[in-house]
């Protein structure tokens, strides 16, 4: 048996053998990465091959190609990769110079995190949600964790985080704090950075605007609509904390609003335009809370005021039992739409005060110059009598 292994043909079987798998070996092998090496963009990179030895010829590889990027190998079959970019990145690999993988890394390259952007909703008293933008793109996943920091004594509130949504919630603040810190923290595998937002909650509260807004004509008045509305659905009526609404409404084309302040749905308003669509929006506010904001203005409605036969003055002439009455709100009118014919007359009554101005000062003037010559003539007359009197009083 000594023999049989010692004759020139069982080791020329056995020397096909080893050098027909060593290639093989090599090809399956590239592509197991023993690791992740990270660095930062536009440095030089160093990357090991582990299993050399000093001096020892190695080769590498990037993604499996001989084509590196600017780089250099010293001789102990470190790969040194000189101001590298986003390019660089991949799977590295080393081959001693009979093509044996001997090491494998994958090169992931990117920033440390800089500062925060952060800014927070508070749709009510009870929901927080902060969301941030990095001011530094890290080319890495990043993990954070975020508190909100109350006064002095009470315990620190975790804000939930969304990595993929990058925000975060907190269910019941402290809302009335008068000062409260949200704590960011960003980290990668390079590094992490802390940012901080200091802010007054009920300085923040801006509810989410109503929902189902309807606006609806009135039969019998051709001058009024009917609106209503209701809550957002984010707004928890469980608390009892009050919205107060504000309503804007124009007809369609025209530049300015005319608006009103209502507590509760519905608001009848009273001055529409006949026959014109009109334009309508409503937002609301926290009302306890003077400082919270208001919300954002609901889509657009509109609607046209009821049109039907009716008495010659229908808008002057109303039932004594209205169905509809005015609505018991504050009511501001920043700028009131005039119809073009209301304009015409009020044009028209203008022109005739004028005229019967100018027509009165005339006549007034007249029967003034009148009675100053009139006064003169008899003044003239006086003076001639009286020089008559004299002369006739002188002796001859």
């Amino acid at each position: 048996m000594p023999g049989l292994l010692s004759s020139p043909v069982c080791l020329t079987v056995i020397w096909f053998l080893s050098w027909s798998l060593r290639p093989i070996r090599a090809q399956i092998q590239p592509d197991e990465v023993s690791g992740v090496q990270y660095a930062l963009l536009e440095s030089n990179v160093t990357l090991a091959c582990r299993k050399s030895q000093i001096r020892t010829p190695v080769v590498w590889h990037h993604n499996n190609s001989a084509v590196l990027p600017w780089h250099k190998v010293t001789s102990d079959g470190t790969l040194v990769l000189l101001h590298v970019d986003l390019s660089a990145q991949g799977n590295y690999s080393c081959y001693d110079n009979g093509g044996l993988l001997l090491h494998s890394v994958k090169l992931r390259l990117g920033h440390r995190p800089g500062s925060l952007s952060i800014s927070c909703q508070v749709p009510n008293h009870t929901h927080v949600r902060c969301s941030w933008v990095e001011s530094v793109k890290t080319f890495l996943p990043a993990q954070y964790n975020a508190i909100l920091l109350t006064v002095k004594g009470q315990e620190p509130r975790t804000c939930v985080v969304d990595v993929f949504q990058k925000h975060c919630d907190i269910v019941l603040p402290a809302y009335w704090s008068y000062i409260q810190t949200l704590s960011v923290q960003e980290t990668n595998a390079l590094g992490s950075e802390t940012t901080y937002a200091r802010m007054h909650l009920h300085k923040l509260l801006k509810p989410n605007p109503p929902q189902s807004v309807l606006v609806n004509e009135l039969e019998g008045f051709p001058k009024r609509l009917n609106i209503s509305w209701e809550l957002p659905s984010s707004w928890p009526q469980s608390l009892g904390y009050p919205l107060l609404f504000h309503i804007r409404y124009r007809p369609e084309g025209f530049v300015h609003w005319s608006k009103v302040l209502a507590e509760h749905s519905p608001v009848v308003i009273l001055d529409a335009l006949a026959g014109r669509f009109h334009e309508v929006q409503v937002c609301a506010r926290d009302e306890p809370d003077s400082e919270s904001l208001w919300s954002e203005w609901t889509a657009v409605s509109l609607c046209k005021p009821w049109e039907g036969v009716s008495s010659p003055d229908p808008t002057e002439v109303f039932p004594t039992d209205d169905p509809f009455p005015e609505p018991q709100t504050s009511t501001t009118k920043t700028d009131p739409s005039v119809s073009p014919e209301d304009e015409g007359n009020l044009g028209l009554v203008i022109l005739l005060v004028l005229f019967s101005v100018v027509i009165l000062t005339t006549v007034l003037s007249l029967i003034f110059v009148v009675w100053v010559r009139q006064r003169r003539r008899n003044h003239v007359t006086k003076q001639q009598l009286s020089s008559m009197v004299k002369m006739k009083s002188m002796p001859i």
